[in-house]
């Protein structure tokens, strides 16, 4: 082989092009593939060939080196390549290999717009390894672009072209696809493999139990016997209707009956057995409930070893947080648990573990969605001080600027006396007012100047308590900030019928449990005339435990499903892939003293 190395035979160059290329049509060029030869081999023969067969060498030197992960090699030899120079199908092969590359380096608006070349109009007339290469990336580039619905698309379109391991992997990625997209996305479509797809991500989003999902998934295969997922349902449906053969028969409901913690633990409790109670009342068999004291608890160990024998398949709770993190700990846990709380966040749990709270960081996320939903771009916030404040203002902007947000400033509030000062400060008055009072010196007579706040502020992030929000406001207004919309957490909110409270909080718009904005949901009514605290800020408790009753037997549902949501009556909850239940929340604004639902299709 070295010989070949020196002045090459024209016999010699000859059999090197021919295991690198193949020749889908005379007009179109011939098409590298990867040869029986060292990239080092392949560059150091382009350097003494004629530059069409030079060009051909070095895209199978740059295809050599992505192929072994020498991303920064491939990039450097097929910048080296003209592009002008090559005929379509090499240019196609071109455009696909940098848009890998681009894909490598994590940089999808890269790896579309080489995919955008001219030249792919011709896709469709090469060989189908090179079609299903072309497509497979555009297919991940838009997905990495948060183009779902797109990249779904192309990979139905190319599913057929498909075999053996690559399409069973082609397949399951059309099901994670299709079922993160919402529910406003999922109709029709021209194709009717997508729309089916479509079709059955709509119907297991929509059904409310397991028994319901089976049902009708069933009647989805039945109606399209042909359909790719008719044949092989995706993993995940495969893995629901297996659980949907395991009724869940007996709960612990885990919480502590004495203690700092018995009112929190009391709502939570009222609120999981009216659940209950109403769940029964549909006819529809309901587990059995076993109720265990935490707050006498010896040892979490005794308590699952007790808990196995008496027939338990899963716990709800606890809701102390040293137990929580407890747990946490451990490797694996002997039953599923739906801790009502959370531990540490980046702490790793164990697959068994489960974790729902009434977190205030889901509220910041929820602010941040809305207001750049709202048209929002740039903000400041106003949060309490305290390790609190610190963790929603940390969620508030870790979620703002992923959306694109810019947080301009923060203050964090303590003493009523220094609020107006910190309002200042957040929007430069004081430096507005040492401007005129610059133009007054410069000048010498008096200057008649309002101070002017900053401009370039959009909204006000605000978590703050009931006591707080009504100082905050007319400081606002007193220091030229009052048409700067406000946008808050529900902790804001005391949900008093005192009209008077709200009065100078006109004009904020903030998130809040559907339970408290919405007084005709049955369970609400049902359980306000037995336990009229349900009806103030105490009803986001009984809602919590309501939802971890409707949770209990979806779990693992939602751990299938990853982007399915479950509409309760704390938020409209999911599972994250920590197992952390989040909660999307509605909107209402304050108008004249009363409290104003605010559609969603606003945001």
């Amino acid at each position: 082989m070295i010989a070949c190395l020196r002045p090459l035979s024209a016999l010699c160059l000859a059999g090197l092009l021919a295991a690198c290329s193949s020749s889908p049509s005379s007009s179109l060029g011939e098409l590298p593939r990867t040869p029986q030869a060292s990239i080092e081999q392949l560059l150091q023969q382009a350097s003494q060939a004629e530059p069409e067969e030079a060009s051909l060498l070095r895209l199978s030197a740059a295809d050599l080196a992505y192929q072994q992960k020498d991303i920064g090699r491939s990039a450097r030899i097929l910048e080296q390549i003209p592009m002008d120079g090559l005929k379509p199908a090499q240019q196609i092969f071109a455009s696909t290999l940098g848009a890998e590359l681009a894909m490598a380096r994590n940089q999808p608006k890269s790896a579309l717009k080489a995919l955008s070349h001219p030249s792919l109009e011709h896709l469709a007339e090469l060989p189908v390894d090179q079609q299903v290469r072309t497509q497979l990336v555009r297919a991940r580039a838009l997905e990495a672009e948060g183009q779902t619905l797109a990249a779904a698309r192309e990979r139905v379109f190319i599913a057929p072209l498909l075999s053996g391991e690559a399409a069973s992997n082609n397949h399951e990625a059309i099901w994670a696809l299709v079922s993160s997209l919402p529910l406003d996305q999922l109709q029709g479509g021209a194709d009717s493999d997508l729309a089916g797809w479509l079709e059955l991500a709509r119907l297991t989003k929509t059904s409310s139990t397991l028994d319901q999902q089976q049902a009708a998934i069933d009647n989805w295969r039945a109606q399209n016997p042909d359909h790719p997922a008719a044949k092989q349902l995706p993993q995940p449906l495969t893995k629901l209707k297996e659980l949907a053969g395991q009724p869940l028969t007996k709960i612990a409901l885990l919480l502590p009956q004495e203690g700092q913690l018995a009112t929190v633990s009391r709502a939570l409790r009222d609120g999981f057995l009216a659940a209950h109670y109403q769940a029964k009342q549909s006819g529809q068999p309901q587990p059995t409930i076993e109720i265990y004291d935490s707050s006498k608890l010896t040892s979490i160990d005794d308590f699952y070893r007790k808990a196995q024998a008496d027939g338990v398949q899963l716990v709800v709770g606890p809701l102390e947080k040293p137990l929580v993190k407890q747990l946490s700990n451990r490797e694996q846990l002997p039953i599923t648990t739906l801790a009502l709380n959370y531990s540490d966040s980046g702490q790793e749990s164990p697959a068994q573990l489960f974790q729902f709270g009434l977190a205030a960081e889901d509220e910041a996320r929820e602010v941040a969605r809305r207001a750049w939903a709202d048209g929002m771009r740039s903000a400041v916030a106003l949060v309490p001080k305290g390790e609190w404040g610190d963790r929603v203002l940390r969620a508030f902007q870790q979620s703002w600027q992923a959306e694109g947000g810019q947080l301009i400033a923060a203050e964090h509030v303590d003493q009523p006396v220094q609020l107006a000062q910190q309002i200042a400060d957040l929007f430069q008055l004081r430096e507005s007012e040492g401007r005129a009072k610059k133009l007054q010196g410069t000048l010498g007579v008096p200057v008649a100047a309002q101070p002017a706040r900053r401009q370039d502020i959009d909204f006000i992030f605000l978590a703050a308590t009931p006591q707080q929000a009504q100082q905050i406001k007319p400081t606002l207004a007193f220091q030229y900030a009052g048409d700067v919309p406000v946008y808050a957490t529900s902790h804001l909110y005391s949900a008093s019928n005192d009209p008077a409270q709200y009065q100078d909080l006109d004009g904020i718009r903030f998130c809040e449990t559907p339970w408290l904005l919405n007084g005709n949901d049955p369970l609400r009514r049902q359980v306000g005339s037995q336990w009229p605290q349900a009806e103030g800020s105490l009803g986001r408790l009984y809602a919590m435990g309501a939802d971890a009753y409707n949770l209990a037997p979806r779990l693992e549902q939602l751990k299938a499903l990853p982007d399915s949501q479950v509409e309760g009556l704390s938020g409209r909850l999911s599972l994250n892939p920590a197992q952390r239940i989040e909660r999307e929340l509605p909107w209402a604004e304050f108008r004249g003293g009363q409290v104003q639902p605010l559609k969603d299709s606003d945001s």
